[in-house]
């Protein structure tokens, strides 16, 4: 561990999770990812062992780093805003293979170049890479901060699956997960999604 400290990386290079929240809070639904992570870490208290990170618009710059970097955490989750015709406010975990060239604006993840970094980061660096999204409502024209309110209902459900089906992972106790706050959390479900159509805000 101290030589890995010493090589300077920063932790998202360090850790064994990254968590990133990407998107832009001025285009409304766009922030999605954003609001998820300023959710978690509001309301659980996260492990030593993950790296969370809002990462705005910035994340092919973090992709490359990790790309280009000696040390690259052993899983990586994304959380993103996308747009493939579905019901808004609808979260689902999409693999990375499948995400659709197509741009929700110039900031989001939807982007050819992108979604190279999350192959290589999965097919030639041996990262386990997984992206919960979103469908969004119509994104704005011009800047609209704020979640519409179908996206913001479904914050705190993206939230408690990341928790209850990724992070438990790094063997944190039960308890250890239990919200600061309990407000607002009584009607989430425990089940994850799977990839494919099921979604982790209702029960089937």
């Amino acid at each position: 561990m101290r030589e890995i400290e010493e090589l300077g990386l920063p932790d998202f290079c360090r850790k064994p999770t990254l968590v990133l929240g990407i998107g832009n809070l001025l285009f409304g639904d766009d922030g999605f990812g954003c609001a998820v992570v300023e959710y978690v870490e509001k309301h659980y208290a996260v492990p030593e062992t993950v790296c969370l990170l809002d990462a705005g618009t910035s994340v092919r710059k973090l992709l490359f780093t990790l790309c280009l970097s000696p040390i690259r955490p052993h899983r990586l989750l994304i959380l993103d805003a996308i747009d493939v015709g579905r019901t808004p406010g609808e979260v689902f975990e999409i693999n990375p293979a499948e995400i659709p060239p197509i741009k929700l604006d110039d900031f989001s993840l939807h982007q050819l170049p992108t979604s190279n970094l999350l192959h290589e980061l999965q097919e030639s660096c041996g990262v386990e890479v997984r992206v919960l999204a979103c469908q969004t409502g119509p994104l704005p024209q011009e800047i609209s901060p704020g979640l519409s309110p179908a996206i913001q209902a479904v914050v705190p459900h993206a939230a408690q699956w990341l928790m209850d089906e990724y992070l438990p992972e790094d063997h944190q106790r039960r308890d250890d997960l239990i919200p600061k706050k309990e407000s607002g959390l009584a009607s989430v479900p425990r089940d994850p999604p799977t990839l494919g159509h099921r979604t982790c805000a209702s029960r089937r």
